[in-house]
């Protein structure tokens, strides 16, 4: 049943945004940035706690599930350091995220030979 639910709000969540693609004039930009913002702030309210204990990866894969890292951190940071945990915290929280991105970017680039337009 994990599964399922992991999927199932995956693909929600996912579906929003194909929703938002599809019916507004919104750039796929600001849509992700929302999407960030929106983990940040269903975080801030406690609701993505929740989401996270139902769905697991369904709920932390997605781009709102960066934003609920970020803020993850930023609350943990505030509680190691102070105000200066504001600024550390989400770089400690999602550096692992952000350098395995970085890598395979790299990897990618290298295997694919890209073309520019």
């Amino acid at each position: 049943m994990d599964y399922l639910w992991a999927f199932l709000v995956g693909g929600a969540i996912c579906s929003v945004g194909q929703i938002l693609i599809d019916k507004t004039h919104l750039t796929p930009a600001r849509i992700l940035t929302g999407f960030v913002c929106a983990g940040v702030l269903l975080s801030l309210i406690g609701v993505y706690d929740k989401l996270v204990d139902f769905a697991g990866a369904g709920a932390t894969v997605p781009l709102t599930g960066f934003g609920h890292t970020l803020f993850q951190g930023v609350k943990e940071g505030i509680r190691e350091n102070g105000i200066l945990g504001v600024l550390t915290g989400p770089l400690t929280a999602a550096s692992g995220g952000i350098c395995a991105v970085v890598v395979f970017s790299i990897i990618a680039a290298i295997v694919s030979k890209p073309q520019m337009k």
